[in-house]
């Protein structure tokens, strides 16, 4: 082939597949990640480019006629169109055929070459040529492998961790091997006909539902009506309907909890955690709940209110209910704080500390406060108040007392597995905000009668494994069925611990136990009721859809394995495509977190794959990443380690990857911090970096971004093989030209699509890595050698420089006197942290690399974070700009210093603003004396203030008063500076200025 580049190493129309990916990210019903949990993962739509654009020439959209200038613009807008109508998601069966034809046919043509023999299409599909190989070494939940399957590949799949194995093979093997009908398969759920695998989840799950109500359903009673007044007792086991309908086997009865007239169906049941009052003289409970809002929507406003019960020293809940939120006459947020929760009855506070030792001393307790229900055949929640109905749950003895019969009969143990207790520190990161509170195993993270429940789903699933081998199932076909049920217990775990809260905004649902890469402590939570099909029930419903959707339905299988990426289980140079998500140092601790999941996986499954669950805990050692807990403490050590492996990976990839293969690299760091190591290991394993797209793969208002400065995009890094005559280049012969060149251009085509802030900044740096990565080694002139970490601050400060050019054009920039890259060092580096990162905060790391790029220092005398003006806030381990409100009031803001020198221009205008908007009188006398460049700072003002820094997910870059004054200020530029100018130099000043300026 004469023109192998390939569309993602020259286009891809990022805009509208981060639209795409975004809108995707907001699905749920039907999509495959609602079968299992897994952090982190990527939008299929993103997968489906990267598969397409790492496997099609980009010559494929050249137009063959037409004047050749106009041929690259052309070529790129066909590859758009094209691509915008394949990256839609689900997906256009007709387009995805079409995208499969152009991956085969590029396909066969490399074969071709390959092998001096004329291949086919056809050759093929039917089987007498391989088709193109795609390896994912960190496959996770499985996203990139899938696609490869839908756009007509082979597909591999690893990962070490057996929770991501499970959901990989209940992803990429189980859907496809079994999910058509099937006559003539031995055993089956209903008069004789296999009915395809989403069906069998459906039938099996409803099984399993079915025997488990019959078993405790009694606990989830219907709870009287308050507006059925003559309804007045909560309905026992004995009083609710025995049938015999639903199961085969003999004796066994369905207890039929259906909700009969005058009761309400419960939903959901909202706890708080108590402790005893820290006053020994009071001795009162102590709920510990944060907020009462049970639901907050116009129109109506509910929440519960805290009441003293007369005799007793333990407070109530009440519901109030109001059309408006001053309608409820308290603040249903006014209460614990961090942990810190005052006494009802004294006002003693009982401290964090105070609560996190009662915690370990097993002394903090649980309170109903209120049920969610519904009632039957009307929309939206009634709330009721735990208080209004008496005898509603059984003594927490009982509860215990029936985990213990259960364990008797089934052989059955509740998951006492110590969480951290393989490691060094039992504070496992992502685990310790739990275990500092006496949360020490699996089951101490769910309540009594969650325990149970979760113990009765498990024990189901067992059962319907035997049911299924006595209708004579084929073991496979048992052992497929039997791992997706398991994976309905584990979303069941999810959203039915004490870690899940209650979502009082609009349908008032329940959150899952992960709304962060960790396992967060909660003081007051929601209690799923399992039988219930909505937000927090059993979910057979919910996985049926995922496997009935087209997201399922691919014909053909990946080839799943678990191990390590150090060790892959392929031969040399038999990968067509790497495409791969790898862990980013300790971004998201993934085994030990992925705990929460396999101690019931191992339970449910755990003897169906003997070697993935021999252990009592995932496997810790070879994960590839850098947690100090597995290493005393110590990160450097956690770091060391974790690079090493990344280095064998990345040599590991290159060994399987064909020579004329292509390596696509998926990160998702904010900052180049972490990219060091990333490039380094990429560049000894022999790869050099072709190319860099940043695309949207989150979803907007995730708590991971909230409060900071996450990054909007994954940026793809895309790598080819670097030849074996790559000699070693000299950094300022060889790569300094080229650099700027990447860049200028890099920026300019990013710009032009829209890109911006810190995704316009992190995708440059990538791109400017070919200029580095395509030579074996890189020195300076006197030989020695440039590390990753020096040349990615340049390449930073190189972009950097570039974007502020940039800037000037926009608000435009008349010369090099007026122009944003002549700024002084302070100034360049609050602009460009304000376009890059906004009002976010940023780790010290971070912001260290970022200050190294714009010339400044963060600490010491000359800091940007020190003396009595400091532009940045420093508070332990993080930094955030200041903007003018909380420093304009200083008088000497914005002066010449004692030797004449001008001051910083940020300082400038942040006075000016200051004095615009509280003493505008003041500003004549104040630019008399500061003297300042009046043209630039108005540039400065309306780059701060323009649509350029408003851009992408960072929505507005400053502060809203900065912004807004920002705005007035260049709005009214002529009336709030240059009339002030005007009347602070006075007649002698502008008659001496204007013979100035007629002199010859």
């Amino acid at each position: 082939m004469s023109d192998d580049k390939r569309l993602i190493e020259d286009y891809l129309p990022i805009v509208a597949i981060s639209k795409e990916a975004s809108r995707e990210k907001s699905v749920r019903k039907g999509h495959i990640s609602t079968l299992h949990l897994w952090w982190a993962r990527r939008p299929l739509v993103a997968c489906r480019a990267a598969v397409y654009g790492a496997l099609v020439p980009a010559s494929r959209f050249r137009p063959q006629n037409g004047p050749e200038e106009k041929r690259e613009s052309l070529t790129r807008a066909n590859a758009a169109k094209f691509v915008e109508r394949l990256c839609k998601y689900p997906g256009d069966p007709q387009v995805i055929a079409e995208a499969q034809r152009h991956i085969l046919e590029a396909h066969a043509e490399r074969l071709t070459q390959e092998t001096g023999k004329k291949v086919t299409v056809e050759d093929i599909v039917e089987g007498r040529a391989p088709r193109p190989k795609v390896l994912d070494m960190f496959a996770g939940g499985g996203a990139i492998p899938l696609e490869a399957l839908r756009l007509g590949c082979d597909a591999y799949a690893l990962d070490l961790n057996p929770v991501a194995h499970i959901i990989e093979l209940c992803t990429l093997v189980y859907p496809q091997k079994y999910g058509k009908p099937d006559k003539n398969a031995k055993g089956s759920a209903k008069d004789g006909t296999w009915a395809g695998l989403a069906e069998e989840v459906r039938y099996w799950g409803n099984w399993v539902l079915d025997k488990v109500k019959a078993e405790i359903g009694d606990l989830y009673p219907p709870i009287p009506d308050p507006k059925a007044p003559k309804v007045r007792q909560v309905l026992g086991k004995a009083q609710l309907e025995m049938t015999g309908k639903g199961f085969e086997q003999s004796g066994q009865q369905k207890l039929a909890v259906e909700t009969p007239a005058g009761y309400l169906t419960p939903v959901a049941y909202l706890w708080t955690r108590t402790v005893r009052c820290k006053n020994p003289a009071c001795g009162a409970t102590v709920p510990l709940v944060k907020q009462t809002w049970l639901c907050k929507k116009d129109g109506r406003y509910v929440a519960m209110k805290m009441v003293a019960k007369r005799g007793k020293k333990q407070v109530r809940f009440e519901i109030v209910e109001t059309t408006t939120e001053k309608g409820l006459g308290f603040d249903p947020t006014a209460f614990s704080k961090a942990g810190n929760a005052t006494c009802f009855f004294c006002g003693t506070v009982a401290d964090a500390t105070y609560v996190q030792n009662e915690g370990c001393d097993s002394h903090v307790g649980l309170q109903i406060m209120a049920v969610v229900c519904i009632r039957p055949g009307q929309q939206g929640k009634v709330y009721v108040s735990a208080e209004d109905v008496a005898g509603l749950l059984d003594d927490e003895s009982l509860f215990l007392k029936r985990i213990t019969e259960l364990k008797s009969v089934s052989g059955l143990n509740s998951p006492n597995e110590l969480i951290g207790h393989l490691r060094p520190s039992p504070n496992a990161r992502g685990m310790s905000a739990v275990t500092r509170h006496g949360l020490n195993s699996f089951a101490d993270l769910f309540s009594p009668r969650q325990l149970l429940s979760l113990l009765h789903f498990t024990h189901g699933v067992l059962e319907a494994r035997r049911e299924m081998l006595r209708r004579d199932y084929h073991p496979e076909r048992v052992k497929a069925l039997a791992t997706i049920l398991a994976a309905v217990v584990d979303r069941l775990a999810d959203f039915n611990s004490s870690l899940c809260v209650h979502n009082y905004f609009g349908s008032s649902r329940i959150a899952h136990t992960f709304g962060r890469h960790a396992l967060s402590m909660v003081w007051d939570f929601a209690e799923a009721n399992p039988f219930h099909e909505g937000s927090g029930g059993w979910g057979t419903e919910a996985i049926y859809e995922a496997l009935s959707s087209s997201d399922a339905q691919v014909a053909r299988q990946a080839e799943v394995h678990r191990g390590t990426a150090t060790k892959l289980p392929l031969a040399d140079a038999s990968v067509d495509a790497v495409i791969t998500d790898p862990p980013y140092y300790d971004n998201v601790p993934y085994a030990d977190i992925s705990d929460f999941f396999y101690v019931w996986l191992k339970r449910c499954i755990g003897d169906l794959y003997s070697d993935h669950f021999a252990s009592e805990l995932t496997p810790k050692k070879n994960e590839a990443t850098a947690l100090a807990s597995r290493h005393n403490g110590d990160m450097t050590a956690a770091e060391r380690e974790y690079e090493q492996m990344m280095a064998e990976s990345f040599a590991e990839a290159y060994r399987v990857l064909k020579p004329d293969g292509q390596m696509t690299i998926v990160y998702a760091h904010k900052t180049t911090l972490g990219w060091a190591t990333l490039v380094d290991a990429m560049r000894k394993a022999g790869f050099i970096v072709t190319e860099a797209w940043p695309l949207d793969t989150e979803k907007p208002g995730r708590l991971v971004a909230q409060d900071s400065a996450a990054l909007a995009s994954s940026i793809f890094l895309i790598a080819r093989k670097r030849t074996a005559s790559s000699k070693t280049g000299n950094y300022d012969m060889d790569v300094v030209p080229e650099l700027g060149s990447i860049v200028r251009e890099r920026v300019e085509t990013l710009w032009e699509m829209g890109i911006s802030g810190a995704d316009l900044v992190i995708a440059c740096v990538g791109a400017g890595l070919s200029a580095f990565t395509k030579y074996a080694g890189v020195e300076y002139g006197n030989g020695e050698d440039v590390p990753a970490g020096r040349f990615l601050a340049e390449v930073e400060t190189v972009v950097l420089e570039a974007i502020l050019g940039k800037l000037s054009k926009t608000v435009g920039a008349k010369d090099s006197q007026t122009s944003l890259a002549g700024l002084d060092p302070p100034t360049r580096f609050y602009v460009l942290w304000r376009y890059t990162y906004g009002p976010g905060e940023l780790d010290a790391g971070e912001a260290i690399i970022f200050a190294n790029g714009t010339h400044v220092e963060l600490d010491g005398l000359r800091g940007l974070s020190s003396g009595s003006q400091p532009l940045l806030e420093k508070k332990k381990d993080k930094y955030r700009l200041l903007d003018y409100s909380g420093r304009g009031d200083d008088a000497k803001l914005g002066m010449p210093s004692e030797d004449g020198q001008p001051a910083p221009l940020i300082d400038t205008l942040h006075r000016l603003l200051w004095l615009m908007e509280r003493h505008p009188s003041g500003i004549p006398e104040f630019l008399r004396e500061a003297q300042p460049n009046t043209e630039q700072m108005r540039l400065v003002a309306q780059a701060l203030a323009g649509p350029a820094l408003k851009g992408g997910e960072l929505g507005e870059v400053a502060s809203g008063s900065e912004l807004a004054a920002l705005t007035k200020l260049t709005a009214n530029w002529r009336s709030v500076v240059e009339d002030a100018a005007e009347a602070a130099e006075g007649p002698l000043f502008r008659a001496a200025r204007q013979r100035e300026n007629e002199k010859p």
